[in-house]
């Protein structure tokens, strides 16, 4: 092989491998562009559970502060029948 064969190899050589790399450059911009999006999807399905989680927290806690007043009006009521009862008793 001549000198001017191996540069004309070499030269090949290097514009193929010149050629493979953008195109995985190209790739990988095309991947982590995608990568983005999704994580922006993601976001956006954790804030909807966030508003989802919150509207039925108030609820719930609404109940429960119901059912805590409901407790403590009747344990009045057990404590005023029980003074009554030891008054006439």
């Amino acid at each position: 092989m001549t000198a001017q064969s191996t540069q004309i190899l070499l030269i090949i050589v290097i514009s193929v491998l010149s050629f493979v790399m953008a195109l995985c450059g190209f790739q990988v911009f095309i991947i982590l562009r995608e990568v983005r999006e999704s994580i922006k999807k993601f976001n956006k399905m954790l804030d909807d559970m966030g508003v989802i989680s919150s509207s039925v927290a108030k609820p719930v806690a609404g109940i429960s502060n119901f059912i805590m007043g409901m407790k403590s009006g009747l344990e009045v009521i057990n404590f005023l029948l029980e003074k009554k009862e030891k008054k006439n008793g």
